[in-house]
């Protein structure tokens, strides 16, 4: 026979207590992760991007047929990305290219040289072909995911071979988005990339002219061993005062003719501009000294400097 005690009721101020802590617990974590800033990336595969781009706007996928003008580009892509996550923070653009030997080329080492920017190398055969790039987005993006280092990843590209690295980064919580060129009479992105992602976004023709420009005259003229650099030598190559001092006189030339409500709207994106607004600025700087700033990214940084200390000397 058991002679021990029944228990006695539930102390309620302690158990009241108990779930006044686990509540005020509660309330620091969410307080916590609403307070968090989501962070983005942008990774993309310049193999897709100059074949897709090369094919809708200069009827070619032979990079030494056309110029693309990346800085611009990434750039436009940086803007599109703040404009869809608006309460998020760029990590940075991952532009995975192929090299011969894994070395950059001039144009890549431009590229590797913008803020924000991060070029990733694989191996180029003897065929021109990328080796190893889809490993390395998926090592990157995979790891960005796991770490929760972004919330949300824009993907630039249509290889197939990407799903596994969408699966990959959706299993630790991170949302992908595909963004891709437009292609006419078809698809240029694989059926089961489109099936897997979180949401997709198609660039148009109109969109991709401006970055994409034919070199029939030289191509034809000196064959396949000609070059972006053959042109520009053409004409003088302007000093960086030079484009600085056009970027704040077109500046003020804004000023007067969109008035100062318009570009004080723009001062909150400083260091970037809208991609639209971007490209206004080169080819009227362009214009302007009669030479190309396409592929010179330290003409093109000085020449957005000088429009910025120009528009926060006003404000």
């Amino acid at each position: 026979m058991n002679d021990a005690p029944a228990p006695g009721p539930p102390d309620l101020a302690a158990v009241a207590a108990g779930i006044e802590q686990t509540n005020e617990l509660l309330q620091r974590v969410l307080a916590k992760v609403s307070t968090t800033p989501s962070i983005h990336a942008v990774f993309a595969d310049a193999g897709y991007v100059y074949a897709a781009m090369g094919r809708l706007v200069a009827g070619t996928e032979d990079r030494r047929a056309f110029d693309l003008d990346a800085e611009g580009l990434i750039e436009a892509f940086i803007d599109k990305a703040r404009t869809i996550f608006p309460d998020s923070r760029l990590l940075r653009v991952y532009w995975y290219d192929g090299a011969r030997r894994r070395l950059h080329t001039t144009e890549q080492q431009r590229i590797a040289e913008l803020p924000d920017v991060k070029v990733r190398l694989g191996n180029l055969n003897a065929n021109n072909q990328q080796k190893g790039v889809d490993s390395l987005i998926r090592t990157d993006l995979e790891t960005l995911a796991r770490h929760r280092a972004i919330s949300d990843a824009v993907l630039v590209g249509g290889d197939e071979d990407l799903v596994s690295a969408v699966e990959a980064a959706q299993g630790y919580g991170a949302r992908v988005h595909l963004w891709g060129i437009e292609a006419l009479g078809g698809r240029n992105q694989a059926d089961p990339l489109l099936w897997e992602v979180d949401s997709q976004r198609t660039f148009d023709l109109d969109f991709c002219k401006p970055y994409v420009t034919r070199r029939p005259l030289l191509y034809e003229a000196y064959g396949e061993g000609a070059s972006a650099a053959g042109a520009a030598a053409a004409g003088p190559r302007p000093g960086r005062e030079d484009v600085r001092f056009v970027g704040a006189r077109i500046a003020a030339q804004w000023l007067v003719e969109r008035g100062r409500e318009t570009l004080a709207e723009l001062l909150p994106g400083h260091p970037y501009l809208p991609g639209a607004t971007d490209q206004e600025l080169l080819v009227e700087a362009e214009g302007l000294l009669q030479h190309s700033l396409r592929g010179h990214a330290d003409l093109r940084r000085a020449l957005r400097d000088g429009f910025w200390d120009h528009l926060q000397a006003q404000f």
